[in-house]
């Protein structure tokens, strides 16, 4: 099993940075992917980026250019978060996938003036 708890999240204004961190733990060595996913006001959660266990990134359109993931260790993946705007507003859950996928708990990220 894995254990997911994410950081970073909270209050910013349009066009600044946040920077989200997610601890993974438990079978760590056996996670071939990990990522963040957003669920937005009224929406269903989409992908914002993954990196695989090989550094292999992919990003959702809405945020090519303005998010960069990166697996720091094998414990730590991180989001770091640019020019934000409203609509970047929503709870970001940290995903890993093992023999089974795993969820975070979110953290809220509010990008409002």
């Amino acid at each position: 099993q894995v254990q997911l708890v994410e950081s970073g999240g909270g209050l910013v204004q349009p066009g600044g940075s946040l920077r989200l961190s997610c601890a993974a733990s438990g079978n760590i060595f056996s996670i071939s992917l990990m990522g963040w996913y957003r669920r937005a006001p009224g929406k269903q959660r989409d992908l914002v980026a993954t990196i695989s266990s090989g550094g292999r990134t992919n990003y959702a359109d809405s945020v090519k250019g303005r998010v960069a993931i990166s697996r720091d260790n094998a414990e730590t993946v991180s989001l770091q978060m640019n020019s934000l705007k409203p609509e970047d507003t929503g709870v970001y859950y940290c995903y890993a996938l093992e023999r089974f996928p795993y969820w975070g708990q979110g953290t809220q990220v509010t990008v409002s003036s």
